[in-house]
């Protein structure tokens, strides 16, 4: 479908160029020519990060949306190290095995899980590497073990890898579309469970933490949304902050709900009305109370049972059932730690 475009010398479109033959999205056109061009397999998660690091040109022109969809004839470039894009340091991962205890629902079109903390959700660039996606397969394969091919499980939302909690894949391609809509226009709610600490140091002064902790009760509700978007250089870890919009912000706003506050730290209901990347980890950062263990963005360490992870949990998911309608709530858990 795609025929690879021969690069001129000295050109600064990058070092791998193609055309495209007819309309397709840019991280298909990726997934599809990519490896190809450099003779091994390359994840969906590293191509969505190549993109959204501005590595890849459409017509000239840096295109940062995975999801953009090229024109007849586009030319699309890419800058490509391959010393940077295999190198990725394999962490110390959990050995999980999917069992029955930690299936929140299932019938023959989804099912939900409970994801625990340091599991990627889906596979990375190191082989071999553990992930909730092998693990849903290898479960609905042992279920129905008369299967020649692995089981379908579609991807449908991420979760981070130290963040626990509901998470939801396809069973069957017939309602991946349903699916996929009600994660773009947010009928599906998210709502997840942070545990904050006041005494570090986010984006806001100290005394403007205080004076805000100072007004909140258990029960009371607050907003933030602004833009946002990558405030890191393309070479360093991926660090998110208020960007305006005319140098490529994008609207986020969460809503907030005070579960309670005990021995110094505070447990909030977290309501994403946007799906953007680390949300709500930036906008309690901006309130001066960024969660336990979210270094990157001014929270301190944790302690105890609190140590060792990001204290941020996927605790339930709303949404309408993609074939019936019938609105469901799924709901994992609050593992030790997290409970007000």
């Amino acid at each position: 479908m795609w025929q690879l475009y021969p690069k001129k010398n000295n050109s600064d479109e990058g070092n791998m160029v193609w055309l495209s033959e007819g309309k397709c999205r840019l991280d298909v056109f990726l997934r599809e020519k990519l490896p190809l061009a450099i003779g091994t397999e390359v994840s969906n998660s590293k191509i969505r990060r190549l993109i959204v690091a501005g590595a890849v040109r459409v017509n000239s022109r840096e295109c940062r949306v995975p999801s953009f969809v090229l024109a007849p004839g586009a030319r699309v470039s890419a800058f490509v190290s391959e010393e940077r894009l295999f190198y990725e340091k394999k962490p110390d991962d959990i050995d999980f095995e999917l069992t029955e205890k930690d299936v929140l629902f299932e019938d023959e079109y989804i099912i939900c899980v409970n994801k625990p903390a340091f599991l990627p959700t889906e596979e990375t660039i190191v082989k071999g590497r553990g992930n909730l996606h092998d693990c849903v397969v290898k479960y609905l394969w042992k279920k129905n073990p008369s299967l020649r091919n692995p089981p379908y499980a579609g991807i449908m939302h991420r979760l981070d890898r130290e963040t626990s909690g509901v998470i939801l894949f396809t069973k069957s391609r017939s309602v991946n579309a349903a699916v996929h809509e009600m994660f773009e226009k947010h009928t599906a709610q998210k709502t997840y469970r942070a545990v904050c600490s006041p005494n570090a140091s986010g984006n806001s002064s100290a005394s403007l933490a205080s004076a805000f902790l100072a007004g909140l009760k258990e029960g009371e509700c607050f907003d933030t949304e602004n833009f946002i978007g990558r405030i890191s250089a393309k070479s360093s870890a991926c660090k998110i902050g208020l960007l305006p919009e005319g140098r490529g912000g994008q609207f986020a706003k969460t809503h907030f709900v005070i579960a309670s506050k005990k021995d110094g730290l505070l447990y909030v209901d977290a309501f994403p009305l946007t799906g953007r990347t680390h949300q709500i980890r930036v906008h309690l950062s901006q309130r001066g109370i960024p969660i336990l263990g979210d270094s990157l963005y001014g929270g301190r360490e944790g302690f105890g049972e609190l140590g060792g992870r990001i204290m941020l949990h996927a605790s339930c998911l709303e949404f309408p059932h993609p074939v019936t309608g019938e609105v469901m709530a799924v709901r994992a858990p609050l593992p030790q730690g997290f409970e007000s």
